[in-house]
């Protein structure tokens, strides 16, 4: 019997946090080597996570503390701009442990994998710094990757996202009565994703987003403006055929509903659609930003990691 594999979580309270112990907790090979939260020090984990079994406690360990605990692997899911010292840390103590962070700080760092498997699985092997992209990020390459190499002009996207990916810090983004009967756009331009596509792709990327009253998913539809004609079986086999060994990618013709992806693990492109001349093409694609956008891509790329399936623990 193979031995377990140890992962410690920092900010194990979040949304994104929740969502990891629970697949962790029922993965074959890992195993919780520590949750840290400093609001829930001492508190049993199974209180708050009845995935959770066994009685282990929230602590809440600084950046020196959380890298000597000899965990195989340590996952921030931090707030932007809180990973340095925790990476510092690891460096410094135990290089060889395996760091993934959830956050944006090293998505621009060539130095760190970009964790995106579906485009960037071929990098993947032996990298033991690996950043986990955005969510809105992921829905985007996704519905522009297998276009890439026919594309005449800057993407426009338009998203909408639950209120859950503006976290559990209380804003007027995460206001269920704020946003009742409403859509907020916010960051209409410089969104941090923006950059993120528009760097990984090497195209431009043109990103306007927005938060809506539903908790959780995300559609984004994005309008690409193609360098020659094309027809709408070209354009349908052309997706069909570059996701066709991807569990985690869904290829349909109608335009995926977001009201359909909430609480799934996988993402859905379609609703392909042409303009008369047949060189401008409009794509959907959704996903659940805590799932796909973030927790289960968290779990892909630390499966790959360690070498193990990349859908291990993954319901599929």
């Amino acid at each position: 019997m193979s031995a377990p594999i140890r992962l410690g979580l920092v900010g194990a309270r979040g949304y994104v946090g929740t969502e990891l112990i629970k697949l962790v907790a029922a993965h074959p090979r890992f195993t919780l080597a520590f949750v840290s939260s400093r609001e829930r020090d001492g508190q049993r984990l199974a209180d708050h996570e009845p995935s959770v079994t066994d009685d282990l406690r929230y602590v809440n360990l600084n950046a020196e503390q959380a890298a000597g605990q000899g965990a195989d692997a340590l996952v921030l899911a931090l707030p932007n701009g809180m990973a340095a010292p925790f990476v510092a840390q690891v460096d410094a103590q135990a290089p060889a442990t395996v760091v993934l962070d959830l956050s944006a700080d090293y998505r621009f760092n060539q130095g760190w994998h970009y964790g995106l498997p579906e485009i960037t699985r071929g990098r993947a092997h032996g990298a033991h710094r690996i950043s986990n992209p955005g969510c809105y990020a992921t829905a985007m390459q996704l519905a522009i990757a297998p276009m890439l190499d026919q594309l005449a002009a800057p993407v426009q996207c338009f998203g909408v996202s639950g209120y859950s990916g503006a976290g559990t810090t209380p804003s007027d983004k995460n206001n269920p009565e704020k946003l009742r009967d409403n859509l907020v756009p916010y960051s209409l331009t410089g969104h941090v994703h923006e950059s993120e596509v528009t760097r990984q792709l090497g195209h431009a990327v043109e990103f306007i987003p927005h938060v809506a009253p539903f908790f959780r998913g995300i559609m984004l539809t994005a309008n690409l403006h193609l360098s020659r004609s094309h027809d709408l079986d070209e354009v349908r086999e052309t997706y069909l055929r570059r996701y066709a060994d991807e569990p985690m990618v869904q290829v349909q013709y109608e335009a995926p509903w977001v009201s359909q992806i909430a609480g799934r693990h996988h993402a859905e492109v379609g609703g392909f659609t042409l303009s008369a001349h047949g060189r401008r093409l409009v794509v959907v694609s959704t996903l659940d930003n805590l799932l796909k956008g973030a927790a289960t891509q968290a779990l892909q790329n630390l499966n790959l990691a360690f070498g193990l399936p990349e859908t291990m623990g993954i319901p599929t």
